[in-house]
């Protein structure tokens, strides 16, 4: 069956495109991949260990050795042994309470940024995207003013995610790469001769017996953290808010209190999730839905489609920010669960319960523009009015 998951209309709108394919069955042929398109199916892949998350390198590969070497040290991209290892000891630095230590700076950038916004505003410009980079800007002691160029580097990368990219995505991915990495390594140096109360210094000096991230690792993490912290919540929140203020019945359920924002939270996460696909390889042969994967073939998690499957959530195509359970497949599952997910839960819980206390009146004006992207899928801009 083949599939055009990058033609505009699908981009567009992928939700009645994915029933039809989760019609066709849990496990879908696409040309030389298989795309698992319903929850139990996507859920099985990502915690069954036959299928890992295999790095290989883009051609050629000497122009694309800067963005190459990130994502060949990241642990996203490892499997056990390298990946248990990494996460060990990346857990164990986030494990210092670095999260909780958080919340009121959060807090305190959520109302700074709130003060500045007044009438007719762009709520992703002015309050979604300044936002999480400020966040792990502070978590990783990097200066705040730094976050124009760290988000320009971060959608630089991440724009290698899409399904056919261009050359140009891949020059621009290479020399965003070349200066996040430059960025990085000085940021170590620096941590290394006057280690602080940050994450980066706790990278630094975690061990667990012989056991540490070498230099490239080190870069690899934190590029990783500022391009998932970032990326990530802007489209969580983008995503979610504006279904959020199309939905005034759900809106007002959470402003009179009946839901929780935590409680909407995975609702705004699960109705239009901000990462539609992730891919395994199987490592050997997989009997699975009926088919066999044989090894080396990638199977593509549809992780948009397990969360609109009708046999999980009651209702799947009816935003309820009163759903619960809610199991949604937004941070993944099994190995490669997002390690980032209680910050990422934190964050948009004091983001959106602020805006909607600071704003009770939001509404959206009717100019919402999506990204020309779908595997990291999200608004362009989001106009609202505030009073």
């Amino acid at each position: 069956m083949r599939v055009d998951l990058t033609s505009p209309e699908f981009v567009d709108g992928p939700y009645p495109h994915l029933a039809e394919l989760r019609a066709a069955g849990p496990m879908v042929r696409d040309e030389d991949r298989w795309l698992a398109t319903d929850h139990a199916t996507v859920a099985a892949v990502l915690r069954d260990r036959r299928f890992g998350r295999l790095w290989t390198d883009w051609e050629p590969a000497q122009q694309m050795e800067p963005f190459n070497t990130l994502h060949r040290n990241q642990l996203m991209e490892n499997e056990p042994p390298e990946h248990t290892r990494m996460r060990r000891l990346l857990a164990g630095a986030f494990g210092r309470g670095h999260v909780e230590r958080m919340r009121p700076r959060i807090e305190e950038l959520a109302a700074g940024l709130l003060a500045r916004m007044d009438g007719t505003v762009d709520v992703l410009a002015a309050y979604a995207e300044p936002m999480p980079v400020y966040v792990i800007a502070d978590l990783l002691g990097v200066p705040r003013e730094d976050h124009e160029k760290l988000r320009a580097w971060s959608q630089g990368i991440v724009h290698m995610y899409e399904q056919g990219v261009s050359e140009d995505v891949k020059a621009d991915a290479v020399a965003a790469s070349t200066a996040f990495a430059d960025y990085v390594r000085d940021v170590l140096e620096q941590r290394r001769a006057h280690p602080g109360q940050d994450l980066v210094s706790d990278l630094v000096a975690e061990r667990e017996g012989d056991a540490r991230l070498s230099d490239d690792e080190l870069v690899a993490t934190v590029v990783l953290l500022l391009n998932a912290g970032h990326e990530a919540s802007v489209n969580v929140f983008g995503n979610g808010m504006h279904a959020l203020l199309s939905h005034p019945d759900q809106l007002g359920r959470v402003q009179a209190g009946e839901v929780s924002v935590a409680t909407a939270l995975e609702e705004l996460i699960r109705y239009d999730a901000p990462l539609q696909l992730f891919e395994r390889t199987a490592t050997t042969d997989v009997d699975l839905a009926g088919v066999t994967v044989h090894a080396g073939e990638k199977v593509a998690c549809l992780m948009g489609s397990a969360n609109r499957d009708g046999a999980v959530f009651d209702q799947a195509d009816s935003f309820d920010v009163g759903r619960d359970p809610n199991p949604h497949v937004g941070f993944g599952m099994g190995l490669h669960f997002c390690l980032g997910a209680p910050l990422a839960r934190l964050e948009l819980e004091i983001t959106v319960r602020r805006l909607l206390e600071r704003f009770p009146r939001i509404a959206l004006t009717g100019r919402s523009p999506r990204r020309p992207t779908w595997v990291l899928r999200g608004y362009e801009s989001i106009e609202v009015s505030l009073t």
